[in-house]
């Protein structure tokens, strides 16, 4: 099977027409020891024929409850209109391997909720993700990468790690709490001492993720604003909409991707 181009992986996502995204065996589950008696799985993309300088662990929005398995030859998981899971392919290359992390066994009925995102255990589970990748890919950097719900984790799981990671990515943070939980509200964004990306869609309707919370910390942290793409196609705190980058996803991830290798990004996408 022929791998499409990126310009052919954008057309098919923003359409929502079905996409060859690669070869199977450029996708592995991966199933880590990560506290006593729990392990944790994720969905481990690398092209074979190098070695990646950067991995990202990306964290879906939501529950985060991929329910990641093996069905025969296929590989099966829930999210898959998710920003983060839906545009994998247009952030991994060859020199970036992605990791999309699901939830720990003992949440498998559940999912995450905020207060265990921002909990110790997550934590060390991140961190044995984290020690797996960097045992199967020696020198490269290892970022973490959340998108609405899945910035909770990443920014609470950067905290804690500290010099365990090299950098961070927040889009569409939840800034604002809600019945859904607390998101980030109150948190101390300085405590993180890894690298700070945020990217936010300046039509994100979504009422816990405003573009102006995004906007006011730019003056500390760097901001790639995002603006227009498709019409929206789910709910504003849904993925099919500005709040996931709908129409947006090749020029999204190509920023996230220039900045982790340390190469020149776009402030504004229009």
């Amino acid at each position: 099977m022929r791998t499409p181009s990126r310009f052919a992986l954008a057309a098919c996502i923003a359409l929502g027409a079905p996409c060859a995204l690669a070869e199977p065996a450029a996708e592995a589950i991966v199933q880590v020891a990560s506290r006593s008696g729990v392990t944790i799985s994720y969905l481990l993309r690398s092209d074979a024929s190098a070695a990646p300088k950067a991995v990202a662990v990306l964290f879906p929005g939501g529950d985060g409850l991929l329910n990641l398995r093996q069905e025969g030859a296929a590989l099966r998981f829930e999210y898959p209109g998710n920003f983060l899971v839906r545009a994998r392919a247009l952030l991994q290359d060859t020199e970036v391997g992605i990791a999309v992390i699901d939830v720990p066994s003992e949440l498998l009925r559940r999912g995450y909720s905020d207060a265990f995102r921002q909990s110790g255990e997550h934590a060390a589970d991140v961190a044995a993700v984290v020690a797996d990748l960097r045992g199967r890919f020696r020198g490269a950097k290892v970022y973490l990468v959340g998108t609405s719900r899945g910035t909770v984790s990443a920014a609470y799981a950067a905290r804690r790690l500290g010099a365990a990671i090299d950098g961070v990515v927040l889009t569409s943070t939840v800034f604002i709490g809600s019945r859904g939980g607390t998101g980030l509200s109150g948190f101390d964004f300085g405590d993180i001492r890894a690298p700070l990306l945020l990217v936010h869609h300046a039509e994100d309707g979504c009422s816990v993720t405003p573009y102006r919370s995004a906007e006011a910390l730019a003056p500390k942290y760097p901001l790639v604003t995002v603006r227009g793409g498709l019409p929206a196609r789910s709910g504003p705190c849904e993925a099919r909409a500005a709040h996931g980058y709908l129409g947006k996803e090749a020029e999204t991830m190509a920023a996230i991707r220039n900045w982790m290798l340390g190469r020149p990004y776009p402030a504004r996408i229009d």
